[in-house]
């Protein structure tokens, strides 16, 4: 497997996954059909996404767009959500889960055009019975299924009235809290093929960095439009491949 390839991937994801979500549905099915065992593919994914989500979350941290006291607390909450969505995974079938997805994405597809929430406001991220729940929702999400929760929590950081650069530090912690766990069971199992990943894991910082760049010059009035197109593709791929 070409590595420069891979490298491409993880910047091309991981860039795309910044800014809006969804990454892992471009890198995951791609290393599959480059030949690479599932189990290796996701457990790639995690570490890859585990370094390259740090990164882009402590750039952020250094030019203060974001601080510990707003966000430590989303931690044990991600991990609490993402371990109940694992317990709950287990029981459910396949096709549940992806229906369960593609209901969830477009639910936050059609109230993205109800909402007022545009990324323009200031306020600091704090737990609510709003927020609380929906950022365990998420994480209960991402442990049954994964692709698309951080789009998912763009949509409810843009409900709570969160700044767009401040909300990707948020939705990067986030993924870092999800993606440690389980990075460490894939490495413990033995299913990581240590150069291709690290092939992945590289293009992945790159691409996470790439993206803070980005999403420090989009203009909020232009996130919403980006999230809603991300979206779109999001539900048609996963009908595509596991409905039709």
């Amino acid at each position: 497997m070409d590595y420069f390839l891979l490298y491409f991937i993880g910047v091309t994801a991981t860039t795309i996954g910044t800014l809006a979500g969804g990454g892992g549905l471009i890198s995951l099915p791609t290393m599959l059909l480059l030949g690479m065992p599932i189990h290796s593919a996701i457990g790639a994914n995690k570490v890859s996404n585990t370094v390259s989500s740090f990164s882009s979350f402590f750039t952020l941290y250094k030019r203060k767009q974001i601080s510990l006291k707003d966000s430590l607390w989303l931690i044990p909450i991600s991990l609490g959500g993402g371990v109940t969505g694992g317990f709950i995974a287990s029981q459910l079938s396949a096709n549940n889960l992806y229906a369960l997805a593609i209901f969830l994405l477009a639910f936050a597809f059609v109230t993205s055009f109800i909402g007022k929430g545009n990324f323009t406001g200031e306020e600091p991220l704090k737990l609510t019975k709003v927020s609380g729940p929906g950022l365990f929702g998420i994480g209960i999400y991402d442990g049954l299924f994964g692709p698309g929760q951080g789009t998912l929590m763009l949509y409810l950081f843009s409900y709570l009235n969160i700044a767009y650069v401040k909300s990707v530090g948020l939705v990067r912690l986030a993924t870092f809290s999800s993606c440690f766990g389980a990075a460490i069971s894939y490495i413990i199992s033995g299913a990581i093929i240590w150069p291709l990943t690290l092939a992945l894991m590289a293009g992945s910082i790159t691409g996470a960095q790439l993206g803070v760049r980005i999403a420090e010059k989009i203009k909020p009035q232009y996130v919403k439009p980006i999230l809603r197109v991300v979206t779109a593709l999001l539900i048609l791929q996963l009908v595509v491949e596991n409905i039709l």
